[in-house]
């Protein structure tokens, strides 16, 4: 088991050996976490890969401070399961409106086992009145139990099964599907490959999810480069620049507690508006452009999720979900291939570091990097910037972040890149990294007295 103070310089270490720059250049960072101390951005870590490693630990705990103490602004950022990619929309946002020319977001996280709880027992939570009204709603859909994250998006699933069809062996399917894909995956926490019989047989938590509908909880971390377009001509980083082409942070409407809907009180209309605003940012004419959508990483917390999300994000007709479902146009061969990382509920879903590894896995999608994970089609269209990526991270709370990527007009694959200066193709193959790696991309201010405490 690596110590928790490798997490953090793991994954901004291996972001910026990717960009080929040091730590000196980064001007300004965001750092995700929900299960931490007030400043563990600065001064906390985490690991790269999902591990269990839920023993006590006495260890110091130190990330961005690790790589040098350069002065810059760091925010930390907490905003449930969408706490990454929260963050990565206030370092896209630093850059696009040029604030700085580069920016890092980093996001980890260290779960304990079990069903998400508070870290603060003397006040109420945050979340009360969504469970309250989720609750409220089982008179109409039906009498549910089990935990409260779980519950509510089974009420979600439930609403949608009443309105337009489908059931549980839907949900089985999704599940089964995105456990297929992980076995691809060497971050994921589990690679087992479960079939739509396996997950079915599975332990019951709520009504109609299974554990294997549902994501573990994980250890982890993610971290992404943003950078302005002047910045990456600079640094001769063309062969593998991806373009934000357009994303938005949306949080809660009226109609998750005025409307009569468990769909809403998860984050379904949140997602519905989110998304229509990122296509129009995008140039697309309203419910336009999802059919130029190749590849996509979505928050399938529970397998409810994911059947629900399909439609929100427009990728097909509100009562069309489990139909897509059963066409297989979410996998390899159909429409879309969604979640081929193996989503949440393979891959693993520690809360601050899973929208920064949902825009990992995209990014290495439109580089074609992505191995056997490799979504087919992608650079078929005329245009030769091929097809868009969709990212879609919520959290309850709430907030949802949408983001369309895909490859700039300058684009020009070749030449020195990521893999050469890790020395392997971290899209699809997971190393540690080493203190000749640190050495690399520390900055000038690297304190010696801060890293000969790192565990590498």
């Amino acid at each position: 088991m690596r110590p928790n103070e490798q997490m953090g310089l793991e994954a901004a270490t291996k972001a910026l050996l990717d960009a080929g720059i040091t730590y000196d250049t980064v001007q300004t960072a965001f750092v995700g976490y929900c299960y931490g101390d007030s400043t563990s951005g600065q001064a906390s870590s985490v690991l790269l890969s999902s591990t269990h490693a839920h023993e006590p630990e006495s260890h110091n705990q130190r990330a961005l401070y690790n790589l040098g103490l350069t002065q810059i602004p760091i925010i930390n950022v907490n905003n449930n399961c969408s706490t990454g990619s929260s963050a990565l929309y206030q370092a896209n946002n630093a850059v696009k409106y040029g604030q700085v020319e580069c920016a890092l977001a980093l996001g980890f996280e260290r779960m304990k086992p079990g069903s998400l709880g508070t870290n603060f027992p003397d006040r109420p939570s945050p979340m009360i009145l969504f469970n309250q009204k989720s609750y409220e709603l089982e008179e109409e859909l039906g009498e549910n139990h089990g935990p409260g994250a779980p519950r509510m998006f089974d009420n979600g699933a439930a609403e949608y099964f009443a309105k337009y069809g489908g059931g549980i062996e839907h949900l089985a399917k999704i599940a089964s599907k995105n456990h297929k894909h992980s076995v691809n995956n060497p971050y994921s926490q589990f690679r087992d490959g479960w079939s739509v019989e396996k997950v079915l047989a599975a332990p019951k938590i709520t009504k109609n999810l299974t554990k294997f509908m549902c994501s573990p909880t994980s250890d982890g971390a993610a971290a992404c480069i943003v950078a302005s377009e002047d910045f990456v001509h600079a640094h001769g980083l063309e062969n593998q620049a991806i373009e934000i082409v357009a994303q938005a942070l949306t949080t809660d409407g009226p109609s998750t507690f005025e409307g009569r809907s468990a769909m809403d009180v998860v984050g379904y209309q949140m997602t519905k508006t989110c998304a229509g605003k990122v296509f129009e940012e995008a140039g697309f004419a309203d419910g336009q452009g999802r059919d130029q959508v190749g590849v996509v990483e979505l928050h399938d917390c529970f397998s409810a999720n994911e059947l629900i999300t399909y439609a929100a994000l427009g990728l097909c007709p509100p009562d069309d979900a489990h139909k897509l479902v059963e066409r297989g146009d979410n996998t390899y061969g159909g429409k879309y291939v969604v979640n081929p990382s193996g989503g949440l509920e393979a891959k693993g879903h520690p809360l601050g570091a899973t929208g920064l590894g949902m825009h990992f896995y995209i990014m290495m999608q439109l580089r074609d990097w992505a191995g056997p994970m490799q979504a087919p089609g992608l650079f078929d269209s005329p245009d030769k910037r091929g097809k868009y990526g969709l990212v879609h991270n919520v959290g309850l709370g709430g907030a949802v972040v949408v983001s369309l990527l895909r490859r700039p007009e300058f684009y020009k694959p070749g030449g020195v890149d990521g893999r050469a200066r890790l020395g392997y193709n971290h899209a699809c193959e997971c190393r540690p990294i080493t203190v000749n790696d640190v050495n690399k991309v520390k900055s000038k201010t690297a304190s010696q007295y801060v890293l000969q405490h790192a565990k590498l």
